[in-house]
């Protein structure tokens, strides 16, 4: 066989049209190109699904209608049987004061209250003896009516015998004597029935005087009985103030919390409105939560919250309600207000507080305090657009 044909090259040149092999190379960038691609496609995917309808803020911090324990009257601390961060239940004894005076004040209006109740009760003893009275004024009178009349009849008696006796006396038929003796009875029943008058007289000023005591005591117990007269419930009402003094000398819890900023000690001496040591509910804390403006278009009250703390990290997560939006943003409620009508003004993005109730259950398996720094995100879908004005009036109706 001839040589002629040479030797066969070891590189044949691949035949145009055939598949072509991709380096290493080619093969890593697409592969981290699909990667990017599929990336892209899943946060888009959530964006349109979750986060189009959430809005977050980190700027939000724990707070609590706080309790001030602050005394109602002055004395000198006695006891303090709580310290700081101990935990209480409402109505525990929190504060005592020196109750010597106040307790004073009580056993005096105590008697004074004795005393007040036996004078009303004699103005009722007095007034069945003034009906007495009034009653024997009216016998009297009776009385002395009838001895009017019996004086009135002897006068008419002695009248004709006078009158008799002057008509025989012309005629010699009876002595001087007996004309006399006839003047003399008759001018004694004349006596006799101006002494029964004026006896009537002064029955009947007897009767006017008793009268008027029995209407003037009468006034003192008119239309009520002893517990509800005056003069008592007056010394009552004195009474209860005593109490109520005494009572306010032993403070207690208003609600359940933790005692935190105590600042009195035994022995000391406290005013009224001083405060002595704040109660912090943990079972009814919330969150406020600053939004920028440009967020709040969809917020409304009524809308579900998650948020996380970074007390307990991303693994304990709270839930929540939107409550209400503030009524002014942070700077405008600011000691000092910032003055944007005057210099040079430069736009910043306003912050609105968004005020937000946690569930008391989880707030009792994780607790929280005052001040603790939180993450809020509220679901905003199924929302209409609206202003965030709107959703306060939402709120508030």
């Amino acid at each position: 066989m001839s040589d002629s044909a040479g030797p066969m090259n070891e590189n044949p040149t691949p035949v145009s049209g055939g598949p072509r092999r991709l380096t290493p190379r080619q093969r890593m960038l697409g592969a981290l190109g699909g990667v990017v691609v599929l990336g892209g496609l899943i946060w888009g995917g959530y964006y349109l699904l979750v986060g189009a309808h959430e809005i977050s803020t980190d700027d939000a911090y724990v707070g609590a209608d706080v309790a001030e324990i602050t005394p109602l009257v002055s004395g000198q601390v006695i006891a303090v049987p709580v310290v700081e961060t101990q935990k209480v239940k409402a109505g525990q004894v929190v504060l005592r004061l020196d109750p010597a005076d106040a307790q004073i004040a009580v056993d005096q209006a105590r008697a004074d209250l004795a005393q007040t109740e036996r004078r009303v009760r004699g103005y009722f003893a007095t007034d069945q003896a003034l009906a007495a009275q009034v009653a024997a004024r009216k016998a009297t009178i009776a009385q002395a009516e009838a001895n009017v009349l019996a004086a009135q009849s002897d006068l008419e008696r002695a009248q004709i015998d006078l009158t008799r006796r002057q008509a025989l006396a012309k005629s010699g038929a009876v002595s001087g004597d007996e004309l006399t003796s006839a003047q003399n009875r008759f001018a004694t029943a004349k006596a006799a029935l101006a002494a029964a008058r004026a006896a009537k007289a002064a029955a009947a000023a007897t009767l006017g005087q008793a009268s008027g005591d029995r209407a003037v005591n009468a006034a003192l117990i008119a239309g009520e009985d002893v517990d509800h007269n005056p003069d008592v419930m007056a010394a009552k009402a004195k009474l209860a103030a005593a109490e109520l003094f005494l009572s306010r000398t032993v403070i207690t819890a208003p609600m359940d919390g933790v005692v935190t900023k105590k600042a009195v000690e035994i022995g000391q001496q406290v005013s009224p409105g001083a405060v002595a040591m704040q109660i912090v509910p943990l079972s009814t804390l919330y969150v406020d939560a600053n939004y920028k403006e440009v967020q709040l278009d969809r917020v409304r009250p009524g809308q579900s919250v998650t948020l996380t703390s970074d007390l307990y990290g991303d693994g304990v997560k709270f839930h929540g309600r939107v409550r209400g939006l503030s009524g002014g943003t942070g700077t405008a409620f600011s000691l000092i207000p910032a003055q944007n009508a005057s210099g040079n003004w430069i736009k910043i993005v306003q912050r609105l507080p968004v005020r937000i109730n946690l569930d008391p259950r989880e707030l009792a398996a994780h607790p929280l305090r005052v001040g603790l720094s939180m993450k809020a995100t509220i679901d905003v879908s199924g929302h209409g657009q609206g202003s965030a004005q709107t959703s306060s009036q939402a709120g508030a109706s």
